[in-house]
């Protein structure tokens, strides 16, 4: 299917053209870059991103509700989720979801932190959930692309 649709996007020529077709197709996500097919640096999946995501999510209404208590947070919840997830993410690297789902954010320019201004353009753009899921032939979102970052396996 990828060839038809490569062929389909490069023009009607390209799918005559045998030549235009890439020489080795990706096997794995992540290939390209270098990194392994399976284990610790590996390309996380994109439900061990969702399932950090959803226990973010929860750990900050939770916390809303902490002090909003009788009355739900409603839009509360997303000063603790954007705390929890810039300044976790700009220090260590993970948020506590990440870390529970065993993944990380890694800089692609092998840095050793996020930092704060990379976290949190990250935030704000998974904020919208459309950019973290549209990922490329990498794994990689459109918001991990924007930062130069990547979610790798911890385990």
């Amino acid at each position: 299917m990828s060839r038809w649709i490569g062929s389909w996007l490069s023009g009607p020529r390209a799918a005559l053209d045998p030549a235009a077709a890439p020489a080795t197709e990706q096997r794995w996500r992540g290939e390209r870059l270098g990194l392994p097919e399976t284990g610790p640096g590996s390309v996380a999946t994109l439900g061990s991103r969702a399932l950090g995501l959803v226990i973010d999510v929860v750990l900050a209404a939770l916390i809303a509700w902490a002090f909003t208590a009788p009355e739900p947070p409603r839009n509360w919840s997303l000063v603790p989720w954007l705390l929890i997830t810039v300044v976790t993410v700009a220090v260590f690297g993970f948020t506590p979801g990440m870390g529970a789902a065993g993944i990380r954010v890694v800089r692609m320019d092998g840095a050793v932190m996020v930092g704060l201004p990379r976290a949190l353009l990250r935030a704000v753009l998974v904020f919208p959930i459309i950019p973290a899921v549209i990922t490329n032939a990498d794994g990689r979102g459109l918001h991990d692309r924007a930062v130069g970052t990547i979610v790798l396996r911890m385990r």
